[in-house]
């Protein structure tokens, strides 16, 4: 028998210590910080939301765009929105998507998009910021530097089981990875129209 010692290496290895296995199959667990689930987002109303209120009841997969007027935050959204509800309902998760703008534009960026699940924002960026999403060179219209996005799995209750900071704005986690990770069957989006052959 091979020495343990000499086995290979085959996950991650960090100085923490190791999380309990969670049902989903997704080992990391971290504790939120409660200062951070209690800051607000606001909805398409301009109605404030405590973060932790997104993920209390169940998983959800939380997607930081860069901002409204991105083009490949659009297109990444367009993409989101094609993931049928009845996918997400079955695995017990939620979709939603955070934007760092105002709440009106929330309503037209969805009709440009076709986006239908949750959505919101964080106007000041302070959740950004606390999750470690870090302003890039690109400014918005206030001449801020932008945060960049990233995406999150938050819950139930106040756990981050995954999070992936974009490093730049072509850095977005692929959709399908993320869906595999909360057991949801993975989504064709290429809307190809179906090949007849005769």
């Amino acid at each position: 028998m091979a020495d343990p010692a000499l086995a290979p290496v085959t996950r991650q290895v960090s100085g923490r210590t190791a999380a309990a296995r969670d049902p989903s199959g997704l080992e990391y667990r971290q504790p939120l910080a409660a200062a951070v689930a209690e800051l607000p987002v606001l909805d398409a109303s301009g109605r404030r939301v405590p973060f932790g209120a997104l993920f209390r009841e169940r998983r959800a997969i939380v997607v930081f765009v860069r901002h409204f007027l991105c083009y490949t935050c659009k297109e990444y959204v367009e993409d989101l929105a094609k993931i049928p509800k009845s996918l997400l309902q079955e695995a017990n998760v939620t979709l939603t998507v955070i934007g760092q703008s105002s709440y009106h534009h929330i309503e037209p960026f969805c009709k440009l998009t076709g986006y239908c699940h949750e959505i919101y924002v964080d106007p000041e960026r302070k959740i950004y910021e606390r999750l470690g999403m870090k302003r890039g060179e690109e400014m918005i219209s206030s001449g801020d530097p932008v945060q960049q996005g990233g995406t999150v799995i938050l819950g139930p209750g106040h756990y981050i089981h995954f999070i992936h900071r974009d490093r730049n704005r072509l850095d977005h986690k692929p959709i399908n990875s993320v869906l595999q990770l909360v057991g949801v069957q993975h989504v064709d989006f290429t809307s190809r129209p179906p090949v007849i052959h005769v």
